[in-house]
C-alpha cells in the first residue's frame, strides 16, 4: 500500500494543546494531515457525515466537553465505517480505572501526557510512527495497543 500521508484528527478544547500537537506532527518525518475539533459533539457530527474523510488516527484529550470521551469511543467502535480508526487518548494523569475504561470502550492507545516538550514530541513521534507502519505494511491494526 502506498500512502503519502496519514490523516489524523485531534480533539482538545485547549487551543494551546492543539497548537503544540500540530507543531509536533508538522515536524515529524511522516507527513500528517491534521484536522482538529474542540469537543466530542462536533467530532461525532463530522465523523457521522457520510461525506467525511475518515482518519486513520484519532488523538483525543480525555477531558473534552459536550460529549464525553467514553461516549465518543462507544459511537466510533459501534459504527462499521469508523471501527478501524486507531484511537489514542491522552491526559496528564488518569487512574488505572479510567485507563481500563477507555481500553474497554475501544481506545488503542493511552498516552500519559509528559510535562515537557521534548518527551511529548518523542511519545507522539513513536505513536504516529507505529500507526504509520501498521497502515503501510498491512499488519493487523486490531492488535495495536500501546500505553506510553
Amino acid at each position: 500500500m502506498t500512502k503519502e500521508y496519514l490523516n489524523a484528527i485531534l480533539v482538545d478544547d485547549d487551543e494551546g494543546n492543539v497548537i503544540l500537537f500540530k507543531n509536533i506532527l508538522k515536524d515529524l518525518k511522516i507527513a500528517v494531515k491534521v484536522q482538529s475539533f474542540q469537543n466530542g459533539k462536533d467530532l461525532m457530527k463530522y465523523l457521522n457525515n457520510a461525506e467525511a474523510l475518515i482518519p486513520e488516527m484519532l488523538l483525543m484529550s480525555y477531558h473534552i466537553p459536550q460529549k464525553s470521551i467514553l461516549e465518543c469511543l462507544d459511537e466510533i467502535k459501534m459504527d462499521f465505517r469508523l471501527s478501524n480508526i486507531i484511537t489514542g487518548v491522552y491526559a496528564e494523569a488518569l487512574s488505572e480505572e479510567d485507563v481500563e475504561r477507555i481500553f474497554v470502550k475501544g481506545s488503542n492507545i493511552y498516552i500519559k501526557k509528559p510535562d515537557n516538550y521534548k518527551d511529548l514530541k518523542r511519545v507522539i513521534s513513536e505513536v504516529v510512527t507505529l500507526n504509520w507502519q501498521y497502515h503501510t505494511s498491512g499488519l493487523n491494526k486490531d492488535n495495536l495497543i500501546l500505553k506510553v
